[in-house]
């Protein structure tokens, strides 16, 4: 933030023409929050609490199902238990506790907007 100073006295109390900027060390930064972005943060964790991590659950429980060699088994069974499901489970549950940490920030967005009096 600057200050801008106009019509400065010199020493003795003598004017001094011209203008001085003070930089004050503070940075403001815009803050903006439309109903097309609160409406969009709803969206968002309707999508990850309404079912996309069951979703991700129930991938995961089937594949816990086909990584059984009593219920699949063979040379591309056995490739899908030992490389391709441990895998793909380590992303799935990435994006899984990525998506609750989301949830938890855009919660904390949304409080913020309504407590600065840009709820509804």
């Amino acid at each position: 933030m600057m200050l801008i100073v106009s019509g400065l006295s010199g020493p003795g109390g003598v004017a001094v023409g011209g203008s001085m900027i003070v930089t004050l060390g503070v940075f403001m930064s815009r803050v903006l929050s439309t109903e097309q972005a609160k409406a969009a943060i709803g969206q968002v964790q309707s999508i990850i609490t309404g079912g996309f991590t069951d979703q991700i659950s129930a991938l995961d429980a089937q594949g816990r199902v086909l990584s059984d060699p009593n219920v699949w088994d063979g040379p591309l069974a056995a490739e899908f238990r030992g490389s391709t499901w441990p895998e793909t489970k380590a992303a799935l549950d990435k994006a899984k506790e990525e998506l609750e940490q989301l949830r938890g920030q855009l919660q904390k967005i949304s409080q913020d907007i309504f407590s600065a009096g840009g709820g509804a």
